[in-house]
């Protein structure tokens, strides 16, 4: 993702937020790698490196402040660990159309950026009256490294 500083300074104004350096480092952490779904203590060993003096503390509270304006979404991928990832930074929406394939060999989590389920949810809306703000979604199976093609191979065989 490809957003600098500036614009960072500009989201957290408009916002009304004081500009501090550790939103901006975080923000940029989690800009940097947007598919590496990163816990509060792996962003926090990431913004010591440019800021030693950074307390883990601030970085709870700054996750937390983030994540209250919708700047960045919380992901649970069930191995135990909150982990963080960048939001729709100008819309103030999570990332809608964003799902996480996770590998049940070696854990590896990609990202799959397609949304097939606005249909569903435009039909759950006109049946139920009940709309739809986010949901989450979570494959699991075996990535291309740990067999995902031989499993393909042997089901296109039978």
């Amino acid at each position: 993702m490809a957003v600098d500083r500036e614009q960072f300074r500009e989201i957290l104004k408009k916002k009304g937020l004081k500009v501090t350096t550790q939103r901006l480092l975080i923000l940029e952490v989690l800009a940097s790698c947007p598919d590496v779904h990163l816990t509060a203590e792996e962003i926090y060993d990431r913004v010591k490196t440019d800021y030693p003096e950074i307390g883990l503390a601030t970085v709870y509270r700054t996750i937390q402040l983030l994540l209250e304006l919708h700047l960045i979404d919380r992901i649970n991928l069930d191995d135990g660990f909150v982990r963080y990832e960048i939001g729709n930074l100008g819309t103030g929406m999570s990332r809608h159309h964003h799902h996480h394939l996770i590998c049940l060999k070696c854990g590896k989590v990609e990202s799959f950026q397609d949304d097939l389920l606005e249909k569903l949810e435009q039909r759950i809306t006109v049946t139920t009256g009940f709309k739809v703000a986010d949901h989450e979604v979570k494959f699991y199976g075996y990535c291309k490294e740990c067999g995902g093609n031989v499993i393909e191979k042997n089901e296109k065989s039978e």
